[in-house]
């Protein structure tokens, strides 16, 4: 197929990229359908976003191209910075901690698994 690969880019996860990483390495190269099924028993909280990103690349691949689900790979997945929420609690003595509400991008890639 022409087609670069199925990708879809999920925004402003109220979870910090560095959390999110460590999810997405552990489903990086899986097939589409294996990795949801592993995602959804984690206990990490971005799992469910990262879940949800798969599940729209696998949606967009079927629905816009065609492609049967169960020769999809996860190629390619990041999670990168989004903006920060800076917020600020008082402290003692007139002083102020600042409070830093991070937020991320995943990006998901599927490709077709070569046949064997």
């Amino acid at each position: 197929m022409a087609v670069e690969g199925f990708q879809a880019i999920q925004k402003y996860v109220g979870i910090s990229a560095q959390k999110v990483r460590l999810v997405i390495d552990q489903v990086r190269g899986r097939r589409a359908l294996d990795a949801i099924d592993v995602l959804q028993f984690m206990p990490q909280a971005s799992a469910s976003p990262v879940a949800k990103a798969i599940r729209s690349a696998l949606s967009n691949a079927e629905n816009n191209f065609g492609v049967d689900p169960d020769n999809l790979v996860v190629r390619e997945i990041t999670a990168n910075e989004g903006p920060t929420r800076r917020w600020r609690r008082f402290g003692a003595r007139g002083r102020f901690k600042p409070i830093l509400r991070r937020s991320s991008h995943i990006k998901v890639v599927l490709h077709e698994r070569a046949e064997d």
